[in-house]
């Protein structure tokens, strides 16, 4: 998941960081087919599974390439720079690699897939980069610290097509949101005091709305038609939450927020009142996605390796899969019969991997 800028043993502790110098400045690309087979398992539970790189955080998915990308921060020790893999939606081998001089993150794409976005949350920075060629067009980075004196870490990026522009989350306190040229990356829009640590980020363009989170236990929703912050909900339950990644139901009006360190479960709103009115047990809650066609609600626990499937009425809990050791990020695939997971392993005591991580992709029948 996206982040922060405080120190890398903070922004590991919570896993947030999914969690530049002018545009411009391409990576090497590989641009070829890898010939590469690389080593797949099935799981007990049906899932595929092949290990990929120390270090995997966000997968968006391309119509314009047809295919799976995956951000890679190479967590090695003495190693500078990331991967951005470019994989195979079914078979999920690697049809090829860009090499890039910062840690990658957080990923999205514009509606065509021919842009793929980057946040690379330890350098304060984003990246754009062209699906056809895998090469970095453009690039900014943010200044500035806030209160606490760390500096801004980006975590979340996410693409608004009407203003062809893109919202990235500032992780730092107060915390901030940026909107972003979506060809220059130069900075069109600020968000400030957007509370501390803004995590995730989630875009209903049918509303005008950005729905935001932070470790605040703030859902903040924004006007993406002035992009001021028009309301601020709360769980009012008392308790302290830290939110982290959000999904959408819109036929029933509810937003979910995960959270995966304080409370370790996922508080439910009604998006036409800004209530909390429901809480989701089944321990940590770490990334969650709605898929509206099957109404199945998805989530990804971290510390108990497991990705869990929800009825979306119900929300009770139909299919376990077991993906140790720590499933991270969630994407449902274009045609929504794929569920794809990154799975991390844990981190050294100088924030290298202990092994490499994996992605997994779940056929949703």
């Amino acid at each position: 998941m996206p982040f922060l800028q405080i120190p890398m043993s903070r922004l590991l502790s919570f896993g947030l960081a999914l969690s530049l110098a002018a545009a411009g400045g391409a990576q090497a690309a590989d641009a070829a087919p890898s010939r590469e087979v690389q080593p797949l398992t099935i799981t007990a539970d049906g899932a595929l599974r092949r290990p990929l790189a120390p270090g995997v955080y966000e997968m968006a998915y391309s119509a314009a390439a047809q295919a799976l990308y995956v951000a890679s921060a190479e967590a090695v020790s003495g190693v500078q720079g990331g991967v951005i893999y470019k994989l195979d939606p079914e078979t999920l081998q690697t049809l090829g690699k860009t090499y890039t001089d910062e840690k990658n993150y957080g990923l999205t794409v514009d509606p065509s897939g021919a842009m793929l976005y980057i946040t690379n949350s330890t350098s304060q920075g984003v990246s754009a980069m062209d699906t056809k060629t895998g090469r970095i067009v453009a690039r900014t980075a943010f200044k500035g610290v806030g209160r606490d004196g760390f500096p801004y870490g980006t975590r979340k990026v996410r693409y608004d097509e009407r203003q062809q522009a893109v919202y990235v989350s500032g992780v730092g306190n107060p915390g901030k949101i940026w909107l972003l040229d979506g060809k220059t990356l130069e900075t069109r829009a600020t968000i400030e005091n957007a509370g501390k640590w803004v995590t995730g980020l989630l875009l209903d363009p049918a509303a005008d709305r950005l729905y935001a989170a932070n470790g605040d236990g703030e859902i903040l929703v924004i006007d993406t038609r002035d992009n001021r912050i028009a309301e601020r909900w709360k769980t009012g339950d008392g308790k302290e939450w830290l939110l982290l990644n959000l999904a959408l139901d819109k036929k029933r009006h509810r937003l979910f927020a995960t959270d995966n360190f304080k409370q370790k479960a996922i508080a439910v709103f009604d998006t036409q009142t800004g209530r909390m009115v429901r809480r989701i047990e089944g321990g940590d809650a770490l990334d969650v996605v709605f898929d509206p066609a099957r109404d199945r609600l998805s989530v990804s626990h971290r510390r108990q390796g497991t990705v869990s499937i929800l009825d979306g009425a119900s929300l009770e809990t139909i299919k376990t899969y077991a993906l140790p050791q720590l499933p991270n990020s969630l994407l449902l695939g274009p045609e929504g019969e794929s569920l794809y997971v990154t799975i991390k392993t844990p981190g050294n005591k100088d924030h290298s991997a202990s092994g490499p991580g994996s992605v997994a992709r779940i056929h949703l029948p």
